[in-house]
Order: structure tokens, then C-alpha cells, then sequence
């Protein structure tokens, strides 16, 4: 679904990644993990088409990416939420955007699925934070996106609610599988989450290694076997920054 053949990206005469090559099935989920600064959100920027590769080409579906497609969502570390509109008109707004018809019945579907049936006519600063990013997962996939790109998306909550949507994620993902890249510092997130999972180097950012999980989902934090895991990304991440 997903592919980086040899990307490079920099800005002035500052690196940020080089050589990047990596495919992406369909329905896979890929998280990528670094040390801060080794260009997990530019790579993340790339495939959404928000910036232009310096070298090497990007593609997804076989059409090279150059500007921001419908069939790709992009979550960010923020909800940025509409204050002066409900959850539900939050959700329904890239429908609105795109002029796209009547999704109400999805919209009140999706809200369902992450535990927020009932909140439809709040408003953002009624909701908690964890709430407020689950409005923002199902804006994200309202237009039944084939690509979603998440950025840090819950890193700005408390570790309670951060695991709790972590295990959301990975429920959802179980039951609308699409590809994802999805960027974290938090290595029981990356863990818990993917199918593989792209360690990076430092400034220029390369691609040290992929580590394959194939531990049977769903999946807990605290398992024996993410933590054998997790281990071994920690020792990764010491490579290279050794």
C-alpha cells in the first residue's frame, strides 16, 4: 500500500533523514520509533504528501505521492477540535470538506466503537483529553481512509489514559484493518501495536533495523512476550545513539 524507495529529506543544509526504504501492506501496522529529532514525523509529513522528498520517490496504491490525498488520514499529536462544534460535526468535518454526502449514520457508528455513544451533541471543552483524542480517531476515519498516519497521537496524556487508548487503537485496528504508520517515543506502544516496527538512527535518520512481532493479537502490556521485545528495541535504541 505504502512505498519509500531511497528517501532523502533535507532542510537547508541540515539532514534530517536519508536512504529510507520501506513498504507498507495493506493492512499492516507499522510503528516507527527514534531518538527525538531523527525524522519520525518528517518521514510521517513525506507520506502524506505535507512535504516533497529531497531525493528518492514515494508512493501509495502505485500513484507517487505529490500533495494530500482523501484516501490518507493524518492524526496528529493533538485533537485540534472545532470548539464552537459538537463531537458529532467534529467528526463529519472532512465529509463536510469534501463534499462528500451524508455520513451521519457512520459518524454515530464510529463514536460507538470508541466508547462515546451518548457525547454526539458535546463539545470539545466538555470532553477529558483520552475523549477528546478518541473524537479525533474517528474524524480521522470517517472517510474510510485506506492510509491513516499518526503522529504521537497520544503522547500529550497521562500514562493511564495513554495505555487505555493504546489498547483502543489496537481494538479498532482489529476490527477496520487499514494500513498505518504510526510514529511513538513509547516503545510498549510500538510493541503492543505492530506488525513490525522501524527503529532509526540519529540525525540523518536511517533505517538501523525492522523488528518483526509476531506475537498473536490482541495483545496486553505486560505480556512476557512484549516485554522480550521491548527489550530488544531498548538495546536497539542503544546502538545507535552508543
Amino acid at each position: 500500500m505504502i512505498r519509500v524507495e531511497r528517501v532523502s529529506q533535507a532542510f537547508g543544509t541540515v539532514g534530517a533523514l536519508a536512504g529510507i526504504d520501506l513498504e507498507v501492506g495493506e493492512h499492516e501496522f507499522v510503528a516507527v520509533i527514534g531518538r527525538s529529532g531523527c525524522g519520525k514525523s518528517t518521514l510521517l509529513r513525506l507520506i502524506a504528501g505535507l512535504l516533497t522528498p529531497s531525493a528518492g520517490r514515494i508512493s501509495v496504491a502505485d500513484e507517487e505521492v505529490t500533495k494530500p490525498r482523501r484516501d490518507v488520514s493524518v492524526m496528529f499529536q493533538r485533537p485540534a477540535l472545532l470548539p464552537w462544534r459538537s463531537v458529532l460535526s467534529n467528526v463529519l468535518l472532512p465529509i463536510e470538506i469534501c463534499g462528500l454526502g451524508d455520513h451521519r449514520e457512520r459518524a454515530h457508528e464510529l463514536l460507538a466503537l470508541v466508547g462515546l455513544a451518548g457525547f454526539e451533541k458535546r463539545r470539545p471543552h466538555e470532553l477529558s483529553g483520552g475523549m477528546q483524542q478518541r473524537v479525533s480517531l474517528c474524524r480521522s476515519l470517517i472517510q474510510s481512509p485506506r492510509v491513516m498516519l499518526m503522529d504521537e497521537p497520544f503522547s500529550a496524556l497521562d500514562a493511564i489514559t495513554r495505555s487505555e487508548l493504546a489498547e483502543e487503537l489496537q481494538r479498532v485496528q482489529l476490527e477496520l484493518p487499514r494500513a498505518v504508520v504510526f510514529v511513538t517515543h513509547s516503545i510498549d506502544e510500538a510493541v503492543l501495536l505492530a506488525d513490525r516496527i522501524v527503529v532509526l538512527s540519529p540525525r540523518p535518520g536511517r533505517i538501523h533495523q525492522i523488528v518483526d512481532v509476531s506475537i498473536p493479537r490482541p495483545r496486553a502490556l505486560g505480556q512476557a512476550e512484549l516485554d522480550e521485545v521491548s527489550r530488544e528495541l531498548r538495546g536497539l535504541l542503544s546502538e545507535v545513539t552508543a
